[in-house]
Order: C-alpha cells, then sequence, then structure tokens
C-alpha cells in the first residue's frame, strides 16, 4: 500500500472523487430534465396517478393499487404490497414528466406481474446486499485493526462486492422497465409522439443516475481491491 500512498495521502482516493463526480453530474442532469418537462403539461390532461390507472387496468392489473407519497420524490413500486407509489406532485400533476414516472413505475409492475427473470434475481439479491453493503466496510476496518488480519479484509471485499453486483443487476431492470413505459404510453395514447419524446428524455436522464451509481460503485470496489486484494502477495 506505501507505493499508493505519498506523505499519507492516498492518490486510488481519486477514483472515489470520480465516482462522486459521475454521481452529482447524473443528479444534477435528471433534476434539470424533470424540471423541464415538469413545467409541460401533456395534451390529455391525465395526472400521473391516471395515467397509472390506465395503464394497470389496460394490462389487467387491476389489484395494483395506486397511492400517493406525501414527499416529492421516492416514487416507486413495492412488489410486497403490489402498490405503485408516486410522489405528491407526480401523482396530482399533468405534466410529461409526472405520466412518464408513473408510466415507468408502472414498467416495474408489469414486470412483477410477467416474472421478468432479473427483477426477479434483483428481489433475492436484497437481503444478502443490505448485510454486505452494511457490513462490508466495516469488516475491512475490523481487519486492519486486527494486525491486517487478510481473512476478514477478503470477506469485507466480497460484501462489498455484492452491493455492486445489486447495482449492475438494477440496470437491465431499470431500462426495460422504461423502454415498457415509452411503449404503453404510445399504445393507449396517453401523450403525443412528441411529448412521448420528451418522456424519453426524462426516464434516459433518471437511467444514467443508475449507471452513475454503478460506475461509483465499481471504482470504489476497484479502490479497495488496489489497496487490500493483493496484501498477500505483497506480505
Amino acid at each position: 500500500m506505501v507505493n499508493r500512498m505519498y506523505y499519507y495521502y492516498d492518490v486510488t482516493y481519486g477514483l472515489v472523487i470520480i465516482g462522486m463526480l459521475l454521481c452529482l453530474w447524473a443528479s444534477a442532469h435528471v433534476n434539470r430534465v424533470m424540471k423541464k418537462y415538469d413545467k409541460i403539461q401533456n395534451s390529455t390532461g391525465l395526472t400521473g396517478a391516471e395515467a397509472a390507472r390506465r395503464i394497470l387496468n389496460n394490462e389487467g392489473l387491476y389489484n395494483v393499487q395506486v397511492e400517493c407519497l406525501e414527499s416529492e420524490d421516492g416514487d416507486h413500486f413495492d412488489p410486497r404490497t403490489n402498490t405503485v407509489r408516486l410522489s405528491y406532485g407526480n401523482y396530482n400533476r399533468a405534466s410529461v414528466t409526472a405520466v412518464g414516472v408513473a408510466a415507468h413505475e408502472c414498467g416495474h409492475a408489469i414486470q412483477h406481474a410477467q416474472g421478468y427473470s432479473p427483477l426477479n434475481f434483483r428481489t433475492a439479491l436484497v437481503p444478502v446486499v443490505n448485510i454486505g453493503s452494511r457490513l462490508g466496510i466495516p469488516i475491512i476496518l475490523l481487519g486492519i485493526i486486527l494486525s491486517w488480519n487478510n481473512v476478514l479484509i477478503q470477506i469485507g471485499i466480497w460484501a462489498f462486492a455484492l452491493s455492486v453486483l445489486f447495482q449492475l443487476v438494477t440496470l437491465p431492470v431499470e431500462f426495460n422497465a422504461s423502454a415498457r413505459a415509452v411503449a404503453k404510453i404510445d399504445q393507449y395514447g396517453l401523450m403525443t409522439t412528441q411529448e412521448n419524446d420528451g418522456c424519453k428524455k426524462v426516464l434516459s436522464a433518471a437511467a444514467m443516475t443508475y449507471v452513475a451509481a454503478a460506475a461509483s460503485s465499481i471504482l470504489q470496489l476497484l479502490r479497495l481491491i488496489l489497496l487490500f486484494g493483493n496484501r498477500r502477495r505483497r506480505d
């Protein structure tokens, strides 16, 4: 590790900074695009809640509920309760953004109903990933404290790697949900072609946040491997 550190400065920390900058850019980009199309009313006058209900009913998913959150973010589909939850703004507004986000969450509901395998795999990973993401770094630190215990350090790296795997599996799930959203909006005439083009931009910007998060996690994992992964060979 000494050859990668100069005067107590860890040069591999640059990987973390790169990942952080990617996430900041993606967040700023999606906020800018969503705000732009949130100001544009769709021609059908459908709110996000109405659009979601229409998609779900047309897909035969009458058992999936649509609920309103009190916050302005946190839109999601909960497979445990078969519920699409939309933020207060997306639930009540009739904007291009609102319909696009609602359709995206309905895309997840359709995935769940059809047994979409990447979604099932991601769901199965959740319990293990929750443990790995919480304990990965602490286990590595414990290994360092205990006289550079290589076994603990390696366990910590593998635990952190599970969270990276989860981020990677999330990508096809999110891209597929967005593709379904665009297709259903067009199929059921929820917006005009021009408005749907705006919806594509909203969903593409949102997808970039997942890409940035995955890239950031990979860079952090690479840093851990560079710092600790081959310590046994050096020792």
